[in-house]
């Protein structure tokens, strides 16, 4: 059984886009959308209206740093700080160039970060260390 995906994110346009980027890479995984970071906290610790939900990990968790209600970098602490949380990938979606943002993401152990190509104009994939720049 494939684990879902839990798709952090607030605009409506980037989760499309989102959406269709996973449809035409082949991902047939569930996505859960979560539109803001107390959603997506209610979601990962199975919290009011996800109190119900399968105590099963996500496969992935796609996560916008700059959310309405909680931010990302908290939603970040919290996986890190959960033990069944925190062996979950989870792949930053962000458009900040912000040094304190890059080096906050790695201390809190996310597998990747992509900057949109608007934020810094780089051609095709950068590898640094860990760190996907798309």
């Amino acid at each position: 059984m494939r684990r879902p995906i839990l798709l952090i994110e607030d605009a409506e346009n980037d989760i499309e886009f989102a959406l269709l980027a996973l449809k035409r890479c082949g991902v047939a995984n569930e996505v859960i959308v979560a539109r803001d970071g107390e959603e997506a906290l209610d979601y990962l610790l199975r919290r009011r209206q996800y109190q119900h939900r399968h105590p099963g990990n996500l496969g992935l968790v796609l996560l916008d740093l700059k959310l309405p209600v909680t931010d990302g970098i908290t939603i970040l602490r919290t996986i890190s700080a959960t033990p069944t949380l925190a062996s979950i990938p989870v792949v930053v979606l962000t458009g900040s160039a912000m040094e304190a943002d890059i080096t906050t993401t790695i201390a809190l152990g996310s597998e990747a970060r992509m900057i949109s190509i608007g934020a810094i104009p780089i051609n095709g994939p950068v590898l640094s260390g860990n760190i996907w720049l798309l």
